[in-house]
């Protein structure tokens, strides 16, 4: 049974490279700068047999995923986004794919990214994933969007890798929340001190890797950026950095858990879309206050740079 739902898959994906990406070979064409990347919309399938159809539900998650997806690319100046109905020769490559429906926590995802010139497929894999909820989606599609940009990064030359303009980032100031049995009234004077720390290790790490360009957020004046309240306005963050000129936006937030426990987190938007480009969370740590900014720059710099580096 398991094998034939792989195959059921397999044939929904082939029908997608057969309708909608056909392959020219004309590899002796230029490159065009930047790269043209068509995204075609992901077929869904359920064959899980259960009584109750959530396929509304679904493919309501999977329309999430595919625009955060396309966000992904677009979000990078090296890569224009075609339209899946624009004429043959406006996409170079095309990233085409299905998701199937196991049972009511699993899902199976096949991807397929393909080099029109060169009429050859660069990347097939098959993922599985928990897709019961929005957030096992997200995270699903964050984990393909990564993978599918090494593949595109890996197309272009050298020479455009090098000269990729940086993406403009906003950077906002580091937030605390107090979770420990006897939190103080506001912001204490040693924490706004360690924050403003934790804020100026992790922007001074993100401007030496040459990805980003950290776009200034003094001139940002909506009420959850001087509440240090931007956790929890619901993304809002996204639309402040684009009015700031950046074409993405981070937050972070330390959590303390008592005066030596902590997690750290951060979450990474697309400034236009209001997509989730990447997050990270810590997991509990130990030590003192002055050991966030350390947790703080090790894990953006594990999650957010080294996928960056591995594309």
């Amino acid at each position: 049974m398991r094998q034939s739902r792989l195959v059921l898959l397999s044939v929904a994906l082939i029908g997608l490279l057969a309708g909608s990406c056909p392959l020219r070979a004309e590899a002796g064409r230029a490159t065009a700068s930047p790269l043209g990347v068509s995204i075609h919309d992901f077929g869904y399938v359920d064959t899980s047999g259960e009584v109750i159809d959530q396929t509304a539900a679904h493919q309501r998650r999977l329309d999430a995923f595919m625009r955060a997806l396309r966000a992904d690319v677009a979000a990078e100046p090296r890569y224009r986004l075609v339209s899946s109905a624009a004429p043959a020769g406006e996409a170079r490559i095309k990233v085409v794919g299905g998701v199937q429906k196991m049972s009511t926590l699993v899902q199976w995802a096949k991807v397929a990214v393909i080099d029109v010139e060169a009429n050859q497929v660069l990347y097939e894999k098959l993922y599985t994933f928990r897709g019961d909820t929005d957030e096992a989606w997200d995270h699903a599609r964050m984990f393909v969007s990564r993978e599918v940009r090494g593949v595109l990064a890996a197309v272009l030359p050298p020479g455009q890798t090098a000269a990729a303009a940086p993406i403009g980032l906003a950077v906002f100031a580091f937030e605390l929340e107090d979770t420990s049995a006897a939190p103080s009234s506001g912001l204490a004077d040693a924490d706004a001190a360690y924050l403003a720390d934790v804020t100026k290790g992790v922007r001074d790490r993100l401007a030496q890797s040459g990805r980003y360009r950290l776009v200034d957020t003094g001139g940002a004046t909506a009420e959850p950026v001087k509440a240090r309240a931007l956790r929890d306005c619901d993304g809002c963050e996204a639309a402040i950095a684009q009015q700031l000129g950046a074409d993405q936006s981070l937050i972070g937030v330390i959590r303390r858990v008592s005066r030596t426990e902590y997690t750290i987190g951060f979450q990474l938007r697309d400034a236009r879309s209001g997509a989730v480009v990447s997050r990270g969370d810590s997991g509990l740590r130990m030590g003192a206050d002055y050991s966030w900014t350390r947790g703080a720059v090790r894990l953006v710099g594990d999650r957010l740079l080294e996928g960056a580096a591995q594309r």
